[in-house]
């Protein structure tokens, strides 16, 4: 009888823009294997993939569970009806053909009971494997758009077993999740759950709690948005979840957890997570920049920043290959008057995702390189013979003293205070995709590479 050690899972695109959750149905998923006998062996992986994927649901997150037969331990990761999910230490045993079955069926039947299979764009996808695919796989999934075919091609020959449902879409994410290692960096994100009989109506989570849990934090990010009111932890999508707390600490969250006061949660998870990693992030040159991938570009502001209709605020970026324009668009907020700020000659670094028509990088954060002097008329210069300030002769043809009829070009000119420094901004709270970095994680040697 064929037998492996463990089995890893990879699950995507079951909710919808009207309700579901991935997260929920690994969730369940989980609730049923402990019922059948299995653990797990590592956190589940909440992987979130390219956000620039035109048909996308909602974050663009895929799950990942590995399962196999071992001993419970303290390391408690979730809480769900009668269960406490731990991390087992001590794998004992393999896992049957048979066995691997019932964990096949498991997965397949959570999934066709929750997915929204009616919404257009939910096409479920689910993947198993003895073993983790090429990270290469998660990497490529993550900056660019990959071709379903390519993935098909690639399941036939090396899943364990693999399903797919309408066009198939999902088992691009789920095959990247599975291949997502929390080697270079990762996060942690503890998501809560609404009881059943709460699902669809506003969620009851206090503003006041997530302050003070965002202040007696270390190491807990994007909890709370000061500036625009918003409180960041809770969904604003009709689906399971109540709220997650996202953090580099997976004990720190446990104990923010406690700090939150909210309606009552029928139970919770904590996911490892490339959430608030720049993973989609490419270092380029502007000639080498595609439509919906996410880049990181070096250059002069070329063009000074401009408002146009919607408040959306523009300038051009230029280097040794190329022109671009990039935008801080109304959702933004105040982080345009930032932007506002940047004068032609300013070196920056752009960061943020590519729109195709017209092409143009959506702003995620900036990084200051170096700014120009910034120079202010401040009078008519002043006639060396007789001592009084000289006439304009027009615009662009000097000055000229209407006694002396002395000549000058130059006006007197003295230097303006940038307000600007050189370092990093980013966009508020409220407008901050999933992978983007916040400056809270930015160490001072993540700086830009000229090799990416």
């Amino acid at each position: 009888m064929f037998t492996v050690v463990s089995i890893w899972i990879g699950i995507d695109d079951t909710d919808s823009t009207q309700g579901g959750c991935t997260t929920h149905v690994a969730l369940e998923v989980i609730s049923k294997a402990y019922d059948a006998g299995f653990v797990l062996l590592d956190f589940p992986h909440l992987v979130r993939l390219n956000p620039n994927v035109p048909w996308k649901t909602r974050g663009n997150g895929a799950l990942a569970l590995y399962l196999g037969c071992g001993n419970a331990s303290d390391d408690i990761v979730g809480v769900y009806g009668n269960h406490r999910f731990s991390i087992a230490h001590h794998v004992h045993g393999s896992l049957s053909t048979e066995e691997v079955g019932r964990i096949q069926s498991l997965v397949q039947s959570v999934v066709e009971e929750l997915a929204w299979f009616d919404d257009g764009n939910t096409n479920p996808g689910i993947v198993l494997f003895e073993k983790q695919p090429p990270y290469d796989i998660y990497k490529n999934t993550a900056h660019s758009l990959v071709n379903i075919e390519d993935i098909i091609t690639y399941l036939k020959q090396h899943a364990f077993w693999f399903s797919q449902y309408k066009n198939s879409r999902g088992l691009i994410g789920a095959t990247a999740a599975v291949a997502w290692k929390p080697t270079h960096d990762h996060t942690f994100e503890l998501i809560t759950y609404r009881e059943r009989k709460n699902w669809g109506t506003p969620r009851k989570v206090g503003d006041a709690s997530v302050q003070h849990m965002d202040k007696n934090t270390k190491t807990t990010f994007d909890n709370y948005d000061y500036e625009n009111h918003h409180n960041r932890l809770v969904p604003s999508s009709p689906c399971p979840l109540l709220y997650g707390i996202r953090g580099d600490e997976d004990k720190e969250l446990q104990a923010a957890m406690q700090m939150i006061s909210s309606e009552p949660i029928a139970g919770w998870l904590l996911f490892q997570t490339n959430q608030g990693t720049d993973d989609h992030l490419q270092t380029c040159l502007i000639n080498q920049v595609q439509p919906y991938h996410s880049v990181q570009v070096k250059g002069r502001v070329d063009t000074c920043p401009r408002t146009i209709t919607g408040g959306h605020v523009l300038f051009s970026l230029r280097d040794s290959t190329g022109i671009i324009d990039c935008a801080a668009y109304e959702p933004t907020k105040q982080f345009r008057n930032t932007i506002r700020q940047l004068l032609a000659g300013d070196t920056i670094v752009v960061c943020g995702g590519v729109r195709e028509k017209p092409l143009t990088i959506n702003i995620e954060k900036i990084q200051i390189i170096n700014l120009v002097e910034q120079q202010i008329k401040r009078e008519n210069p002043v006639c060396p013979s007789c001592g009084k300030h000289m006439k304009s002769k027009g615009t662009g043809q000097g000055f000229k003293c209407v006694n002396c009829k002395t000549i000058s070009n130059e006006p007197v000119i003295e230097k303006k205070k940038r307000q600007l420094l050189e370092t990093w901004y980013e966009v508020p709270v409220c407008a901050r995709r999933h992978l983007s970095k916040p400056l809270k994680r930015i160490k001072n040697d993540d700086v830009f590479s000229e090799t990416g």
